[in-house]
């Protein structure tokens, strides 16, 4: 059940376990998940695109690939890092597009639980404005974990969760199911909800991760009302506390809970990391922004859960 990702580290599947790779940008540590991240490179010559964003410093093409690149410095404080030496791109690969960010350093990678990484709350994060995803102890620093997702959401807001996909599945009945969605972010939250009321799912319960969804399903079972309370699980996988596979995995390692259906709604739908879902038993796995994809996902698999 373990896999070898390009670290070299062997991580089981669902032990809530996840690797940090922690950078600088202006003399300040941020972190980003290993799992996102494609290769560090040594900065290039970067081609500008006219009227593009102004963090977007232009695209590269690295071995036959155009890459966009994203400049964080001028994302996080307006203005371009400060010169300390030759910096670096992270190329990351996330929700099926590559993208590089230009950060001062590298500093390493660490190994940690998500039961050590904090939620910020929102006089931190700046609730729907925040792009802190998550705040860890490293070697005795304080360490940000950022929201690519939502960075790359709001300068391209193209490439992000689109109602319109909604709308084309065309009018659709309410529908009173009961649904789980374990999902960290504030504003992809919101986005996700609103697409799927839209959709007819009139009875969500939404949980900020793994964790405070687990305890709800544990009370399910022990007042034995799972089929009153939860038809179906829709879960990110990058969570605090508990993250989407381990989710994954206690649901189909309990009794009572093991026909429910886990889709696992998440950036980081890569080859990897869907070999690893379905070893840990979710039924679907979908990449943001495939909301509409997920809507057809969802009413196929209470459909058949109906038969059963």
């Amino acid at each position: 059940m373990g896999e070898k990702n390009r670290t070299g580290i062997l991580l089981e599947s669902g032990t809530n376990e996840i690797e940090i790779m922690e950078f600088k940008v202006n003399g300040k540590l941020y972190g980003i998940n290993v799992a996102k991240v494609r290769e560090i490179m040594v900065s290039e010559s970067v081609t500008p695109m006219p009227l593009a964003h102004p963090v977007v410093e232009g695209v590269f093409k690295p071995r036959g690939t155009v890459i966009t690149v994203f400049n964080l410095a001028r994302y996080l404080f307006g203005e371009d890092a400060s010169q300390g030496g030759r910096d670096l791109f992270i190329v990351t690969n996330f929700n099926k597009m590559h993208i590089a960010f230009r950060v001062d350093s590298v500093e390493g990678i660490v190994r940690l639980s998500w039961a050590d990484i904090q939620k910020p709350d929102n006089t931190v994060s700046g609730g729907e404005e925040g792009v802190a995803t998550g705040i860890t102890e490293i070697n005795g620093n304080l360490v940000v974990i950022l929201d690519f997702e939502k960075i790359v959401a709001e300068i391209a807001p193209r490439t992000g969760i689109q109602a319109d996909d909604i709308n084309k599945l065309g009018h659709r009945e309410p529908n009173n199911t009961p649904i789980i969605l374990a999902e960290d972010s504030v504003l992809l939250s919101k986005m996700i909800l609103d697409c799927l009321k839209q959709a007819g799912f009139t009875n969500i319960t939404k949980f900020d991760n793994g964790q405070e969804a687990w305890d709800f399903l544990k009370a399910t079972v022990e007042e034995n009302s799972v089929k009153e309370k939860v038809s179906l699980v829709i879960t990110d996988i990058e969570m605090p506390a508990m993250d989407g596979h381990r989710l994954t995995k206690l649901i189909k390692g309990e009794k009572s809970l093991k026909q429910i259906p886990v889709v696992i709604f998440s950036s980081l739908i890569n080859e990897e990391l869907y070999i690893k879902g379905k070893q840990l038993g979710a039924d679907e796995q979908i990449s943001k922004p495939e909301i509409g994809n997920l809507v057809e996902v969802i009413d196929h698999l209470l459909e058949r859960r109906k038969t059963k």
